[in-house]
Protein backbone atom coordinates (compact mmCIF):
# COMPACT_ATOMS: atom_id res chain seq x y z
CA UNK A 1 0.00 0.00 0.00
CA UNK A 2 1.35 3.43 -0.92
CA UNK A 3 2.10 6.11 1.64
CA UNK A 4 -0.91 8.12 0.46
CA UNK A 5 -3.28 5.21 0.92
CA UNK A 6 -2.08 4.90 4.51
CA UNK A 7 -3.32 8.38 5.28
CA UNK A 8 -6.44 8.71 7.42
CA UNK A 9 -8.93 11.60 7.44
CA UNK A 10 -12.05 12.39 9.40
CA UNK A 11 -14.91 14.29 7.76
CA UNK A 12 -17.89 15.85 9.51
CA UNK A 13 -21.34 16.51 8.05
CA UNK A 14 -20.32 14.16 5.25
CA UNK A 15 -23.65 12.71 4.14
CA UNK A 16 -24.49 15.33 1.50
CA UNK A 17 -23.52 18.62 -0.11
CA UNK A 18 -20.06 20.05 0.33
CA UNK A 19 -19.03 17.55 3.00
CA UNK A 20 -19.88 14.66 0.72
CA UNK A 21 -18.03 16.34 -2.15
CA UNK A 22 -14.94 16.66 0.01
CA UNK A 23 -15.18 13.06 1.19
CA UNK A 24 -15.47 11.80 -2.38
CA UNK A 25 -12.44 13.81 -3.48
CA UNK A 26 -10.37 12.45 -0.59
CA UNK A 27 -11.48 8.87 -1.31
CA UNK A 28 -10.49 9.34 -4.95
CA UNK A 29 -7.01 10.30 -3.76
CA UNK A 30 -6.75 7.13 -1.70
CA UNK A 31 -7.46 8.46 1.79
CA UNK A 32 -8.92 6.14 4.42
CA UNK A 33 -11.97 7.91 5.84
CA UNK A 34 -14.00 7.99 9.03
CA UNK A 35 -17.20 9.96 8.40
CA UNK A 36 -19.75 11.55 10.72
CA UNK A 37 -23.23 12.92 10.15
CA UNK A 38 -26.56 13.12 11.94
CA UNK A 39 -28.23 11.58 8.89
CA UNK A 40 -28.66 7.85 8.40
CA UNK A 41 -27.49 8.48 4.82
CA UNK A 42 -23.95 8.44 6.19
CA UNK A 43 -24.06 4.63 6.15
CA UNK A 44 -24.72 4.63 2.38
CA UNK A 45 -21.91 7.13 1.83
CA UNK A 46 -19.53 5.00 3.87
CA UNK A 47 -20.42 1.94 1.78
CA UNK A 48 -19.82 3.93 -1.40
CA UNK A 49 -16.41 5.18 -0.29
CA UNK A 50 -15.17 2.16 1.64
CA UNK A 51 -15.21 4.26 4.79
CA UNK A 52 -16.32 3.96 8.42
CA UNK A 53 -19.46 5.85 9.48
CA UNK A 54 -20.66 7.10 12.83
CA UNK A 55 -23.82 9.05 13.64
CA UNK A 56 -23.30 12.27 15.53
CA UNK A 57 -24.16 15.96 15.79
CA UNK A 58 -21.47 18.50 14.86
CA UNK A 59 -22.47 20.65 17.86
CA UNK A 60 -22.00 17.78 20.36
CA UNK A 61 -18.49 17.69 21.89
CA UNK A 62 -18.95 14.02 22.85
CA UNK A 63 -19.74 13.10 19.22
CA UNK A 64 -16.60 14.88 17.99
CA UNK A 65 -14.53 13.06 20.59
CA UNK A 66 -16.06 9.77 19.48
CA UNK A 67 -15.19 10.54 15.86
CA UNK A 68 -11.55 11.17 16.70
CA UNK A 69 -11.30 8.15 18.99
CA UNK A 70 -12.92 5.88 16.40
CA UNK A 71 -10.31 6.87 13.82
CA UNK A 72 -7.48 6.32 16.29
CA UNK A 73 -8.87 2.97 17.46
CA UNK A 74 -9.32 1.70 13.89
CA UNK A 75 -6.28 3.15 12.18
CA UNK A 76 -3.89 4.40 14.85
CA UNK A 77 -3.53 7.88 13.35
CA UNK A 78 -5.30 10.89 11.85
CA UNK A 79 -3.51 12.79 9.10
CA UNK A 80 -6.28 15.10 7.99
CA UNK A 81 -9.66 16.50 8.91
CA UNK A 82 -12.36 18.18 6.87
CA UNK A 83 -14.61 20.09 9.26
CA UNK A 84 -17.89 20.75 7.50
CA UNK A 85 -20.79 22.19 9.48
CA UNK A 86 -24.39 23.20 9.10
CA UNK A 87 -25.79 26.62 8.35
CA UNK A 88 -26.47 29.45 10.77
CA UNK A 89 -29.89 31.04 10.91
CA UNK A 90 -30.67 34.04 8.73
CA UNK A 91 -32.64 37.12 9.68
CA UNK A 92 -32.66 40.87 10.07
CA UNK A 93 -29.30 41.75 11.64
CA UNK A 94 -30.44 43.51 14.80
CA UNK A 95 -33.54 41.37 15.13
CA UNK A 96 -31.64 38.10 15.57
CA UNK A 97 -32.17 36.64 19.03
CA UNK A 98 -29.42 35.89 21.53
CA UNK A 99 -30.36 32.24 21.23
CA UNK A 100 -29.68 32.26 17.49
CA UNK A 101 -26.35 34.03 18.02
CA UNK A 102 -25.26 31.36 20.50
CA UNK A 103 -26.52 28.57 18.23
CA UNK A 104 -24.50 30.02 15.35
CA UNK A 105 -21.38 30.08 17.52
CA UNK A 106 -21.89 26.39 18.27
CA UNK A 107 -22.48 25.36 14.67
CA UNK A 108 -20.02 27.61 12.79
CA UNK A 109 -17.00 28.20 15.03
CA UNK A 110 -16.94 25.73 17.91
CA UNK A 111 -16.62 22.50 15.87
CA UNK A 112 -13.24 23.69 14.59
CA UNK A 113 -12.19 24.87 18.06
CA UNK A 114 -13.17 21.56 19.64
CA UNK A 115 -11.60 19.37 16.96
CA UNK A 116 -8.41 21.46 16.98
CA UNK A 117 -8.12 20.75 20.72
CA UNK A 118 -8.47 17.03 20.08
CA UNK A 119 -6.23 16.85 17.02
CA UNK A 120 -3.32 19.08 18.10
CA UNK A 121 -1.80 16.51 20.50
CA UNK A 122 -2.27 13.75 17.92
CA UNK A 123 -0.54 15.81 15.23
CA UNK A 124 2.25 16.67 17.68
CA UNK A 125 3.01 13.01 18.36
CA UNK A 126 2.77 12.08 14.66
CA UNK A 127 4.95 14.97 13.55
CA UNK A 128 2.15 16.74 11.71
CA UNK A 129 -1.36 16.78 10.34
CA UNK A 130 -3.75 19.09 8.50
CA UNK A 131 -7.23 20.52 8.97
CA UNK A 132 -9.49 22.16 6.41
CA UNK A 133 -12.54 24.00 7.74
CA UNK A 134 -15.50 24.74 5.53
CA UNK A 135 -16.15 28.47 5.63
CA UNK A 136 -17.82 30.92 3.22
CA UNK A 137 -17.06 33.86 0.98
CA UNK A 138 -18.97 35.89 3.60
CA UNK A 139 -15.95 35.58 5.91
CA UNK A 140 -14.19 38.12 3.67
CA UNK A 141 -17.16 39.92 2.16
CA UNK A 142 -19.84 40.17 4.85
CA UNK A 143 -23.32 39.83 3.43
CA UNK A 144 -26.54 40.88 5.15
CA UNK A 145 -28.19 37.80 3.66
CA UNK A 146 -25.93 35.69 5.90
CA UNK A 147 -25.35 37.83 9.01
CA UNK A 148 -24.44 35.13 11.51
CA UNK A 149 -22.30 33.23 9.03
CA UNK A 150 -20.49 36.45 8.12
CA UNK A 151 -19.66 37.23 11.75
CA UNK A 152 -18.57 33.79 12.92
CA UNK A 153 -16.74 32.69 9.79
CA UNK A 154 -14.60 35.81 10.10
CA UNK A 155 -13.92 34.70 13.67
CA UNK A 156 -12.93 31.29 12.30
CA UNK A 157 -10.28 32.94 10.12
CA UNK A 158 -8.80 34.67 13.18
CA UNK A 159 -8.87 31.46 15.20
CA UNK A 160 -6.93 29.66 12.47
CA UNK A 161 -4.21 32.31 12.53
CA UNK A 162 -3.86 31.89 16.28
CA UNK A 163 -3.63 28.10 15.95
CA UNK A 164 -0.82 28.42 13.44
CA UNK A 165 1.00 30.96 15.61
CA UNK A 166 0.81 28.62 18.59
CA UNK A 167 1.18 25.17 16.99
CA UNK A 168 2.71 25.68 13.54
CA UNK A 169 6.16 24.47 14.62
CA UNK A 170 4.57 21.16 15.63
CA UNK A 171 3.54 20.38 12.05
CA UNK A 172 -0.02 21.54 12.71
CA UNK A 173 -1.65 22.96 9.57
CA UNK A 174 -5.10 24.50 9.37
CA UNK A 175 -6.70 26.29 6.43
CA UNK A 176 -10.23 27.11 5.33
CA UNK A 177 -12.01 26.98 2.01
CA UNK A 178 -14.42 29.84 1.33
CA UNK A 179 -16.91 28.72 -1.32
CA UNK A 180 -19.15 31.10 -3.18
CA UNK A 181 -22.30 29.92 -4.91
CA UNK A 182 -22.01 26.14 -5.42
CA UNK A 183 -24.12 23.73 -7.43
CA UNK A 184 -25.25 21.71 -4.43
CA UNK A 185 -28.11 24.24 -4.49
CA UNK A 186 -30.37 25.08 -7.44
CA UNK A 187 -28.87 27.80 -9.61
CA UNK A 188 -30.42 31.25 -9.15
CA UNK A 189 -29.63 33.34 -12.18
CA UNK A 190 -29.37 36.55 -10.15
CA UNK A 191 -26.59 35.00 -8.07
CA UNK A 192 -24.82 33.51 -11.09
CA UNK A 193 -24.71 36.95 -12.65
CA UNK A 194 -22.78 38.28 -9.64
CA UNK A 195 -19.91 35.87 -10.35
CA UNK A 196 -17.23 37.04 -12.81
CA UNK A 197 -16.75 33.44 -13.93
CA UNK A 198 -20.42 33.45 -14.91
CA UNK A 199 -21.51 30.25 -13.22
CA UNK A 200 -21.95 28.41 -9.95
CA UNK A 201 -18.98 26.41 -8.71
CA UNK A 202 -19.00 22.63 -8.93
CA UNK A 203 -18.91 20.67 -5.69
CA UNK A 204 -16.24 18.49 -7.29
CA UNK A 205 -14.03 21.56 -7.83
CA UNK A 206 -14.30 22.47 -4.18
CA UNK A 207 -13.62 18.88 -3.13
CA UNK A 208 -10.44 18.77 -5.19
CA UNK A 209 -9.27 22.00 -3.56
CA UNK A 210 -9.85 20.45 -0.15
CA UNK A 211 -7.93 17.32 -1.11
CA UNK A 212 -5.01 19.48 -2.26
CA UNK A 213 -4.97 21.48 0.99
CA UNK A 214 -4.85 18.29 3.04
CA UNK A 215 -2.07 16.83 0.88
CA UNK A 216 1.67 17.13 1.39
CA UNK A 217 1.79 19.27 -1.74
CA UNK A 218 0.19 22.07 0.33
CA UNK A 219 2.71 21.66 3.14
CA UNK A 220 3.69 25.35 3.17
CA UNK A 221 0.13 26.69 3.10
CA UNK A 222 -0.97 27.42 6.65
CA UNK A 223 -3.55 29.66 8.29
CA UNK A 224 -5.04 30.69 4.96
CA UNK A 225 -8.59 31.32 3.84
CA UNK A 226 -8.80 30.10 0.26
CA UNK A 227 -11.62 31.58 -1.81
CA UNK A 228 -13.25 29.11 -4.20
CA UNK A 229 -15.79 31.57 -5.54
CA UNK A 230 -15.21 32.23 -9.23
CA UNK A 231 -14.07 35.77 -8.44
CA UNK A 232 -17.19 36.72 -6.45
CA UNK A 233 -15.22 38.52 -3.72
CA UNK A 234 -13.60 41.64 -5.17
CA UNK A 235 -11.73 42.75 -2.04
CA UNK A 236 -7.93 42.76 -2.21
Amino acid sequence: MSELKMKVAIVTAASSGLGLGGARALAAEGWTLVLMSRSQKIEEVADELGATAIRGDITDPAALAQLVQTAIDLHGRIDGALINTGHAAKGELLGISDEDWHAALDIVLMPTVRLARLLAPIFRVQGGGAIVSMSSFAAEQPDLTYPLSSAFRSSLSSFMKLCVDRHGTEGFRINAVLPGFMDNYPVQEANAQKVPTGRYGKVQELGETIAFLLSDSAGYINGQSILVDGGLVRAI
